[in-house]
């Protein structure tokens, strides 16, 4: 039994502030089989490779045509629009500002 693949939009690395690889679209493959603890070394394995495969493409329709023309079953995850509000630094020394000054 195989689980559905996920395409998704790649997100912003948490640690930097710019939007370069975020326009890549992702195919990831479910886990099929359960993971399994070595016994010997402690390491987590599996015999299912496919779940190791992380597929990029330029856009969404490109993603969709390739795990419909080899028959994977997929679940699309359309990501949430950014509200982006410009910030000026004079903001900081307004009269009403609303959060409390911390230094």
């Amino acid at each position: 039994m195989s689980m559905r693949a996920r395409i998704y939009r790649q997100s912003k690395p948490a640690g930097q502030s710019g939007q370069t690889m975020t326009h890549t679209w992702v195919l990831d493959y479910g886990q099929s089989r359960p993971r399994h603890v070595d016994a010997l070394m402690g390491w987590t394995g599996s015999a299912d490779t496919q779940s190791q495969l992380r597929l990029q493409f330029p856009d969404q329709d490109s993603a969709v045509a390739y795990a419909t023309h080899n028959g994977i079953a997929f679940d699309i995850e359309i990501p949430a629009p950014r509200i982006r509000r410009p910030k000026a630094y004079a903001d900081n020394f307004r009269y009403d500002r609303i959060q409390n000054w911390t230094h």
